[in-house]
């Protein structure tokens, strides 16, 4: 089974989620950047108003082609309770990715908000299947516990695909 990791990680904990999915499960890391940087200050403003009007931001990588993969994991943080601009832009730039599988993490301080719907919806759009999903508050990032259970997810996801 073929697994593509494709995250955003403004902080750093949506990163360390993905590298240890990697460990557990295989796969290839796609770390996605928006263009131009954002600064702390435009995270939280910006960055937010534009989570909350589900815009996407260029990227780099500007496409991801995922026609080689069974099944697609895709991480973001929450941002005023939705996806971030750069894993909208993530999702806009994948291809190869009709009838795909895929698992959706989120990591937020809090709720997610309408953060998996809001996904569910964009992927669902690129002929994306979703199989799973699974939140992690801050507390939850270093659990090994939580990890295995996203593991677990993704690796059934993979024997059903």
């Amino acid at each position: 089974m073929k697994i593509c990791i494709i995250y955003h990680s403004y902080s750093g904990i949506t990163r360390g989620v993905a590298e240890k999915l990697k460990a557990s499960c295989g796969g290839d890391l796609v770390e996605v950047k928006p263009r131009k940087d954002y600064t702390t200050l435009t995270a939280y403003t910006l960055g937010c108003r534009r989570a909350m009007k589900r815009e996407a931001d260029p990227v780099h990588p500007d496409s991801i082609d995922v026609s080689s993969y069974d099944i697609i994991v895709i991480g973001t943080p929450v941002w005023a309770w939705k996806a971030t601009p750069v894993i909208n832009g993530a999702i806009a730039a994948l291809e190869g990715s009709e009838e795909k599988s895929a698992v959706i993490f989120v990591t937020c301080g809090g709720k997610p908000g309408e953060t998996i719907p809001v996904l569910k919806e964009a992927l669902s759009a690129k002929g994306v299947r979703i199989v799973g999903e699974k939140v992690f508050v801050r507390r939850d990032a270093d659990d090994p516990e939580k990890i295995g259970e996203l593991a677990s997810i993704i690796r059934s996801a993979g024997n059903t695909g």
